[in-house]
């Protein structure tokens, strides 16, 4: 009885171990400076900034303009947020949402060549109304913004991953 609990125990671990599962590591990037040009009043951008120095080693550059020693230039533009109505009731009120959040980067090194063109990335979720509880959907609007835009900054942190060669 306890061989087979071994034997059991034994085969579950090889199979596991050969199914090739690893933990999520940090991301490996091709480049150890850049300079982030984007606005200082876009929460995106602050998340997208705090990542890339969370990044062991990557030194994140700021300011008017960038200088010798930077190996890339991250051009992000401020993100775009819409609110698109989908659906009402037979009075006309509203009942249902999209909520989008757009934003628009690309990557060249300091010469001016270009790593990653100039590409849109567009998240949305659903979101639905009632206005006897209109707080509590404004905090959930708020809630589903920020989800949007922490699924944004996993995007393009794993784009940026993939760049190999500068």
């Amino acid at each position: 009885m306890v061989a087979r609990r071994w034997l059991l125990g034994a085969g579950c671990a090889t199979v596991l171990s050969a199914c090739g599962f690893q933990l999520r590591r940090p991301p490996d990037f091709a480049f150890k400076s850049v300079y982030f040009a984007a606005s200082e009043s876009s929460p995106l951008a602050a998340e997208l900034r705090r990542n890339l120095q969370s990044v062991e080693g990557m030194q994140v550059l700021t300011g008017v303009r960038p200088g010798e020693g930077v190996d890339v230039v991250l051009d992000l533009q401020p993100e775009r947020r819409d609110k698109v109505v989908v659906g009402q009731s037979a009075s006309g009120q509203v009942r249902e949402f999209v909520l989008r959040t757009r934003v628009t980067f690309g990557l060249r090194t300091l010469a001016g060549r270009s790593l990653i063109a100039s590409t849109e990335l567009m998240q949305q979720r659903d979101f639905t109304f009632n206005e006897s509880a209109a707080l509590a959907k404004e905090a959930e609007e708020a809630l589903l913004y920020r989800d949007i835009q922490a699924d944004l900054v996993q995007q393009l942190m794993r784009r940026l991953a993939a760049v190999k060669a500068i």
